[in-house]
Parts: C-alpha cells; structure tokens; sequence
C-alpha cells in the first residue's frame, strides 16, 4: 500500500513542479470575459526602396486614427511611369483607392530581326545505296606504340579468425548434467 502512495506523491510533485514559472508581470490576468480593447487604435508608418540597379522604386506610408486608415503608395513602371495610389478606408465608406499615372510612358524601340533565309531542301529521288570498298591492311603490331599495363592481382583479405563461426544447429537447451546437480 505504500507503494502506491510513494507513486501518488511523486506523480502529484511532478504536476506542481512543472507549472510554468512566470511572475505575475509577464501574465496579466484579466477579469472573467474581459480583453484588452484599444477603442481608438492609432499607427502610423512608411517605408521606401530606391535601388537603380535593378530599377526597383517604390514607397508608401500609411496612418490610422481610430477606425479610419488613409495611405499612399508610388512605383515606377517598367515603361518609366509613376503609378500613385491613394486609399482610404473606413467602416462607413469602405476601401476606396484613386490611381493616377504620372510620367511620359516611353517603351524602348525593338531592334529589327535580321531576315530569316529559308532552308535549301535538295529532293532525290529513288535513292540508291552504293557499295563502299574499304582497302585491306595488314595488321602490324609493331607499328602500335607499346602499352604497359600493370596485371591485376587480387586483393586477398588476410585470414584473422573465423570468417563464419559454426553454429551447432542441434543445440536444444542445457545438457543433462546441468541437471544433475
């Protein structure tokens, strides 16, 4: 029976023991059903890009007071054009968005292709296979440079023990004079 009450005791200290360990600042309790609101929630931020290596230009900045947000953003287009967007939102009017486009649109000329020649197609008719007649010459060994390559030995592992120990498959247990003891 103490047995079970050595199991009980430790099962129970292990519980209290790995309750997390974190003070009262850093976990807030609140009262039952109630959160955290801010009723007038405020931010306001920006942020830029201006790498004319890769032509990459952007920005945009955005404000919020209370449930109305209002921000700008501005890229230039692959054709060298400013797209500006100016939005609002609210929970009146919903999201609403004014592009604008400022700037000359220039696209780069094409270069011209060089003109294309069509292929020259010969048409035969009826081929005829020829034989080929391939001269004969004497195979003469002395005209080969000489080769040495070394001779493949094999590789012989050197005999340390055993390799495969040998089982006594007829063995059933003890012997009788184990037994007889």
């Amino acid at each position: 029976m103490s047995q079970y009450y050595c199991v009980l005791f430790a099962i129970v200290y292990g519980c209290v023991q790995a309750r997390p360990k974190i003070g009262p600042v850093f976990n807030q309790v609140f009262e039952p059903g109630l959160e955290y609101y801010d009723d007038r929630p405020r931010y306001s931020f920006n942020y830029g890009v201006a790498d004319h290596s890769t032509g990459d230009i952007k920005s945009q900045h955005e404000t919020r007071e209370g449930e109305v947000v209002k921000g700008q953003y501005s890229l230039v287009e692959p054709d060298g054009s400013i797209r500006t967007v100016d939005y609002t939102a609210d929970p009146v009017h919903g999201f609403n968005a004014v592009v604008s486009k400022v700037g000359p649109s220039v696209h780069p000329t094409p270069k011209p292709l060089p003109p294309i020649q069509p292929a020259v197609i010969q048409y035969v008719r009826n081929p005829v296979p020829v034989p080929v007649q391939i001269p004969k010459q004497p195979f003469i060994p002395e005209a080969l440079p000489q080769q040495v390559f070394p001779s493949p030995s094999p590789f012989l592992y050197p005999k340390v023990g055993v390799q495969f120990p040998e089982y006594d498959f007829e063995f059933d247990g003890p012997s009788n004079d184990f037994y007889k003891r």
